[in-house]
C-alpha cells in the first residue's frame, strides 16, 4: 500500500512537471524580458536553456559566438538629452562604428542628428515607431509599428533602413520573434548592459566605466542609452581601454552579413 501511495505521488509529480514544461515551452505567446546570468569578468553570460530554446531557429543575435575579440556597440534612443553630439564626436575620433536603435519620435524631432549618424557611417536600427510591447500586438499592428519607422526613415534619409529590430524594453515571445522573421528582420538583443536609463541619477563617468568594463567579454553586443550623461562622459575612456586590451569594434552587420559583402549604403 505504501509503495502504491509513493508511486502515485511520484507519478503526480512527473505529470505536474510535464504540464509546467508544456506551459512554458509550448506557449508561443508567453512574454519574456531579455536577461542573462553574468559570468566572471571576460566570460560570456548564460541565457539559460529556456531562452536558448525560444530563440533557436530565429534570426536573433545577442552576442558573437566566435572567440574573436570583436565588440558591437549599440545605443538605444527614445528621445534626446543633449549627449548624442558628444557621443558621435568620440565615435568619429576613434573611428568606431555604432548602431543607434531609434523610435519614431526621435526620427521626427532629431532629423539633423539622424542624418549625421548615417553620414558618419553608423547604422540606424528600428526600435519601433511608438515603443509598444510587441508581444501584445496583433500581426497587423506589429507590422505597422515597423513600417511607419521604415517609411519615415526613407523620407528623411532617402533610402530604406537595414532591417534590424530591438524590441522595446527587451520584451519578446516566440510569436513576436517569428513575426520579426517573417518581416525580414534580425532581432538584436545584448550581452552587456546596465541600469543606465535613469536620467535623474547621475553617478559620474567612473560609475558607467566600471559597469561596462566588468561585463565585457569577447563578442559582446553592448547596449548603452544615449540619454545618460555618465555614458557620454565615459565613452572615450571605455573605447581607449578596450582597444588597448586588443578588442576591435565592429559594425553589427558583421554578425549576419560577411564584411566583404557589406559595403555600407543601407
Amino acid at each position: 500500500m505504501k509503495l502504491l501511495k509513493a508511486l502515485g505521488v511520484f507519478l503526480s509529480f512527473i505529470i505536474t512537471c510535464l504540464l509546467l514544461n508544456l506551459n512554458v515551452y509550448g506557449n508561443p505567446t508567453k512574454s519574456y524580458g531579455w536577461g542573462y546570468k553574468l559570468g566572471k569578468p571576460g566570460e560570456k553570460p548564460e541565457i539559460g536553456a529556456l531562452y536558448e530554446s525560444i530563440i533557436k531557429g530565429h534570426n536573433v543575435y545577442y552576442m558573437d559566438d566566435s572567440t574573436s575579440k570583436k565588440l558591437y556597440l549599440t545605443f538605444d534612443a527614445g528621445y534626446e538629452k543633449g549627449y548624442t553630439p558628444k557621443i558621435l564626436d568620440v565615435l568619429k575620433k576613434y573611428n568606431v562604428p555604432a548602431t543607434f536603435f531609434l523610435v519614431g519620435d526621435y526620427l521626427k524631432k532629431e532629423e539633423a542628428l539622424v542624418k549625421r549618424m548615417v553620414k558618419e557611417g553608423h547604422i540606424i536600427g528600428n526600435h519601433t515607431w511608438s515603443h509598444p510591447d510587441l508581444t501584445k500586438l496583433d500581426k497587423e499592428a506589429y507590422q505597422e509599428e515597423l513600417q511607419k519607422f521604415e517609411d519615415y526613415y526613407q523620407k528623411i534619409i532617402g533610402k530604406k533602413p537595414l532591417k534590424i529590430l530591438r524590441p522595446p524594453e527587451g520584451t519578446f515571445s516566440e510569436r513576436s520573434l517569428s513575426i520579426a522573421d517573417e518581416l525580414g528582420y534580425y532581432t538584436i538583443f545584448w550581452s552587456v548592459a546596465y541600469k543606465d536609463w535613469e536620467v535623474d541619477k547621475v553617478r559620474g563617468w567612473e560609475y558607467a566605466y566600471n559597469e561596462v568594463m566588468q561585463r565585457i567579454h569577447p563578442g559582446a553586443i553592448i547596449l548603452l542609452h544615449s540619454v545618460s550623461q555618465d555614458n557620454a562622459d565615459a565613452l572615450e575612456r571605455i573605447i581607449i581601454d578596450l582597444q588597448n586590451q586588443g578588442y576591435e569594434f565592429a559594425p553589427i552587420t558583421d554578425l549576419f552579413i560577411p564584411p566583404e559583402v557589406f559595403v555600407g549604403g543601407f
